[in-house]
């Protein structure tokens, strides 16, 4: 069956944000360039910027279907009732997953404005679904903000092998991260 035009450019787009993910994941944004995207997609370089206007701009589409995934596997997660250690190892796993891409993350949303705009619009996308998770015991959206970045951040820890270099076992990590769940939540819940 022959696919749309439709099908086709979305294909096209597709194949081009799974290559650059899997770019940026292996070399970081500074590492990657679009020639190796388009390539990696096996398309022509050109090809690149008939879909997105810089490294940037698909930098920003791989860090949204990266979210995506994400919520997609803790939603499967939240669905099913699994316990709140599961959710915090589902996570961890998905950061180490991709440990230079939420590196290039955090250095560019401190020196590009999109991306720092990309990754303000996640995190209050992230507020409104744990309001949503955490139901009528959901704290404020300034609570959770707080609690979130909290909890990022000993994620990426774990991730970057930071605890590691402290000789901290990861173990710490992971009991605060579950206490920063359960405050979300304003209870304690078994984990």
């Amino acid at each position: 069956m022959a696919r749309g035009r439709t099908g086709q450019r979305q294909d096209t787009a597709a194949r081009l944000v799974g290559a650059a993910a899997k770019e940026f994941n292996k070399h970081g944004f500074d590492g990657t360039d679009s020639n190796k995207i388009a390539r990696r997609a096996g398309f022509a370089p050109q090809t690149f910027y008939r879909w997105f206007r810089d490294k940037t701009d698909i930098f920003i589409a791989v860090y949204r279907a990266w979210e995506d995934e994400e919520e997609r596997v803790l939603g499967g997660l939240l669905a099913r009732g699994a316990p709140m250690t599961e959710l915090v190892e589902a996570i961890i796993d998905q950061v180490r997953a991709h440990r230079l891409l939420r590196r290039s993350l955090r250095q560019l949303a401190l020196e590009n404005t999109a991306v720092r705009r990309a990754r303000a619009e996640s995190r209050r996308r992230q507020i409104e679904q744990t309001r949503r998770w955490a139901g009528p015991l959901a704290r404020s959206a300034p609570e959770i903000a707080a609690l979130l970045l909290q909890f990022d951040r000993l994620c990426d820890a774990i991730a970057d092998g930071e605890l590691a270099d402290l000789g901290v076992d990861e173990a710490t990590a992971r009991h605060a991260m579950l206490d920063i769940l359960r405050q979300m939540r304003r209870h304690q819940e078994p984990a």
